[in-house]
């Protein structure tokens, strides 16, 4: 797992040991950054299921201004901080909440959103849902969910403006259907 444009380009990011952590991989990381381009640069970034911040930290070499890291696993945080501390001058937080608890401490809102939940924890669309009704996308600004399937139905506040495949990865796009 590696950092694939900015100004850490190349950098090799510690990553978890066996198969009980589904990093995004890089391929549809490249085809993600290729999409969010023009809304990373001086951005506001919420990470809410950050693993190792492979996510974010991309965002960072890109130029986003601010990423809030969050992730419940103190496995994962410890990844994270590994790979933090490779960075220098960056502006970021990190939080190690359950993901409601994290969205319900923030007061302002965000560029992009990034909703990776493990793929056989159904919380994906709440947390979606709990974005929208707290207004912590900004207007303009994007929530993107990662699941292992397409989404279905509908979240009141959000609108979904685009779906891609990749491979057995799903990437829908959600931005609100209302100025925040």
């Amino acid at each position: 797992m590696r950092v694939i444009a900015g100004k850490y380009r190349g950098l090799v990011l510690a990553e978890f040991k066996g198969s009980a952590v589904r990093p995004t991989a890089d391929r549809v990381k490249e085809s993600l950054f290729n999409i969010l381009a023009f809304k990373i640069a001086g951005a506001r970034v919420l990470d809410l299921f950050c693993g190792s911040g492979s996510l974010g930290i991309e965002c960072l070499s890109r130029g986003a201004k601010f990423v809030h890291f969050n992730d419940i696993s103190p496995a994962s945080i410890s990844i994270l901080n590994k790979n933090l501390a490779r960075l220098r001058g960056e502006k970021y937080a990190v939080t190690g909440s359950d993901w409601l608890g994290c969205l319900r401490s923030l007061g302002t809102g965000f560029d992009v959103v990034f909703v990776d939940p493990p793929y056989a924890d159904g919380c994906g669309a709440a947390a979606i849902a709990e974005l929208a009704a707290r207004g912590l996308v900004r207007g303009g600004g994007v929530a993107v969910y990662e699941r292992d399937r397409p989404f279905t139905g509908s979240i009141e506040g959000m609108e979904v403006t685009d779906e891609r495949k990749y491979g057995k990865t799903y990437l829908t796009f959600f931005q609100p259907d209302r100025p925040s």
